[in-house]
C-alpha cells in the first residue's frame, strides 16, 4: 500500500489534528454539535503547518479541496442528509488530503463511518458505559454524530500516510 501523503507531512499535521478531532468526536457525541471554533482550529492547523509540511507549490492547490468540499457539503446539508458542522468539518480536512488519495479516502472514511457506526450503537446499548456518559445527548439522538466518524478517519489516514506515505 502507498499513499500519496509523504510521511513527512502526515507526520507534521497528526500531532496537531489528533487533539482537535478527539475534541470534534466527543463534542459531536456528547452535544451532537461541532464547534465552529474546531473547524477553525483545524484551518489554521492546515494554514500554519501546511507552510512546513508541504512542497510550496503544492500548498495553494489544498485550498481547492477545501472549496470543493465546502460546497458539496453545504448541498448535502442544504439536502439535509447531514449537519452543516459536518459539512464544514469536512471541508477543513480536505486540505490534509492529498489528491492522489481522494479515492482512497472515500473508502477509508467509508469504512470508518460503518465502523464509528457499531461501535457507537454498542456503547450506546452499554448500560456501563451510559451510565458514566448519562448526558449525551447521541445516546437518545435519531441522528449519528458523524463527527465521530469524520475525526477517526482524518486520524486514520494521517497514521496511515505516515506508514505507508511516498
Amino acid at each position: 500500500m502507498q499513499l500519496a501523503i509523504t510521511a513527512s507531512s502526515a507526520l507534521w499535521f497528526l500531532p496537531f489534528a489528533l487533539p482537535i478531532s478527539i475534541w470534534v468526536a466527543w463534542n459531536d457525541m456528547k452535544y451532537m454539535k461541532i464547534p465552529n471554533k474546531a473547524v477553525m482550529a483545524l484551518f489554521a492547523v492546515f494554514v500554519v503547518i501546511g507552510l512546513i509540511a508541504l512542497p510550496l507549490a503544492e500548498y495553494p492547490w489544498r485550498f481547492v479541496h477545501l472549496l470543493v468540499i465546502l460546497v458539496i457539503g453545504f448541498v448535502i446539508s442544504a439536502l439535509g442528509m447531514i449537519g452543516a458542522g459536518d459539512a464544514k468539518f469536512a471541508a477543513a480536512m480536505a486540505p490534509f488530503i492529498a489528491y492522489g488519495d481522494a479515492i482512497s479516502m472515500v473508502y477509508l472514511f467509508a469504512a470508518t463511518i460503518i465502523a464509528a457506526f457499531v461501535t457507537h450503537r454498542i456503547f450506546q446499548r452499554s448500560k456501563a458505559f451510559r451510565k458514566l456518559t448519562p448526558d449525551w445527548k447521541s445516546w437518545d439522538n435519531k441522528d449519528f454524530p458523524m463527527g465521530f466518524a469524520l475525526g477517526g478517519a482524518l486520524l486514520i489516514y494521517l497514521v496511515l500516510g505516515a506508514i505507508y506515505g511516498s
